[in-house]
């Protein structure tokens, strides 16, 4: 055996024994916490003739690849599929990934704010945040980037991305095609740290409002109640009723999405876990702080990308019979990750509870079925709030149900408590 196996199989099975020394909880995906340390070592060790396996594979490939291969990549490597063999939604993270975990769950950013999705070969603007250095440049929904900085993007989304976040102040150049324009326009922006809203509001109709929460970040439960405090503002101090739209959400801090489910909720619990160490094992539960909108009717509007934190607010009102769902069925995420820091300056974002709605529920794989199933594709588009023209009820069909069925619960309450004619017909 070569020196350089002998010294692997030692490093192998010195890590063995410290390797949960090296880690620490953090920022969740889905959950909050303070640093701690791991709970506890792995309880049975790496044999020697395993050591001798990983480091026999690896000695052939350092020799024989077709490539010379470098150490660091080849280690990064193996612990990346380790840990993506788990389950779909854990992960190694290097320490740009970490970071870019860490900012999404903050609300808030260094660059230049324009939202952005995949085109027809390459990255297409949906629109620019409100008071952003792109929304103040002119960068128009349906603007496709060519070059940042003079590096030409294609369909890279990840990198463009990454090309236009920076330190705030310095300054980045995109290269613009617009429809109709007679060729690329430049525009030099100096990236500022850009507040992201995660909570959009209108009014549907007088007395029917209207939330939509793209993620759940640090700021959502905040952004929720000062939205909710708008809506009765503008509608002469309450609402009969509101749309909750989840659809196509994929998440967040789970904490996030437990006060969300408790500005509608009195009490009852809205999330119980499990999972191997006592960390993993908890139950959330409503605080008895009241219902932000007094008890009117609450429609939920969720579909296939409906996930992880999102299915949590949706299972938790279901279940206490406090909204009707409708839409389609959601992801099916019933799993916590936790983002654990790692010494070297990555982390590690690992399963470690699976979690249940209130009646006992596990939804991992099975989501949630709607109350009211919708037919076709879901509509709902990030790029169509806020626009001029049609109301959104009139361009979306999802909401417009919602909204009818909004109204059908108002008047039968209304009735049933003796408020409008045919009263006596319901109430013995």
């Amino acid at each position: 055996m070569s020196s350089r196996s002998r010294t692997l199989i030692a490093l192998i099975a010195g890590a063995t024994f410290g390797f949960c020394g090296a880690l620490a909880s953090g920022v969740l995906a889905e959950r909050s916490s303070e640093l701690r340390p791991a709970a506890a070592a792995a309880r049975s060790t790496l044999s020697w003739e395993e050591a001798s396996l990983f480091a026999e594979v690896y000695e052939r490939i350092k020799r024989d690849y077709v490539e010379d291969v470098d150490d660091h990549q080849l280690i990064e490597r193996a612990v990346r599929g380790m840990v993506t063999a788990l389950d779909p939604h854990s992960a190694y993270l290097d320490s740009e990934e970490f970071e870019e975990i860490r900012l999404s769950t903050m609300g808030s950013y260094p660059g230049v704010g324009i939202e952005v999705a995949p085109g027809d070969g390459a990255v297409r603007v949906l629109h620019a945040i409100d008071g952003s250095p792109a929304q103040r440049a002119g960068l128009r929904s349906g603007d496709e980037i060519v070059r940042i900085d003079g590096v030409e993007i294609g369909a890279d989304l990840a990198g463009a991305t990454a090309r236009m976040r920076g330190a705030s102040g310095s300054t980045v150049r995109l290269t613009i095609r617009r429809p109709g324009a007679p060729g690329p326009l430049e525009f030099a922006l100096r990236r500022a740290q850009v507040e992201v809203p995660s909570v959009l509001a209108e009014t549907l109709e007088a007395g029917y409002g209207y939330l939509r929460i793209t993620s759940f970040t640090e700021t959502t439960a905040e952004d929720v109640s000062h939205a909710i405090l708008r809506l009765k503002r503008d509608n002469n101090g309450g609402l009969k009723g509101l749309v909750l739209d989840l659809r196509d959400n994929p998440g967040g801090v789970l904490e996030a999405g437990v006060a969300v489910a408790d500005d509608f909720l009195e009490q009852g619990v809205i999330v119980s876990a499990d999972g191997r160490t006592p960390e993993a094992r908890f139950r959330m539960d409503a605080t008895h702080r009241g219902d932000l909108i007094n008890g009117a009717p609450l429609v939920v509007l969720v579909n296939g990308g409906t996930a992880s934190a999102s299915e949590i607010v949706a299972g938790a009102l279901k279940d206490h019979g406090r909204a009707l769902l409708v839409g389609r069925t959601t992801y099916g995420k019933g799993s916590v990750q936790t983002v654990m820091p790692l010494a070297h300056g990555g982390a590690l974002k690992l399963t470690t509870s699976r979690y249940f709605t209130p009646s006992g529920a596990s939804i991992q794989g099975k989501g949630i079925v709607p109350d009211i199933v919708e037919k076709g594709p879901s509509e709902t588009s990030t790029a169509d709030y806020g626009k001029s023209g049609l109301p959104l009820a009139a361009r979306d069909v999802d909401v417009h149900t919602g909204l009818e069925t909004l109204k059908s619960r108002s008047a039968l309450t209304a009735r049933a408590a003796g408020a409008l004619p045919g009263a006596r017909d319901l109430v013995p």
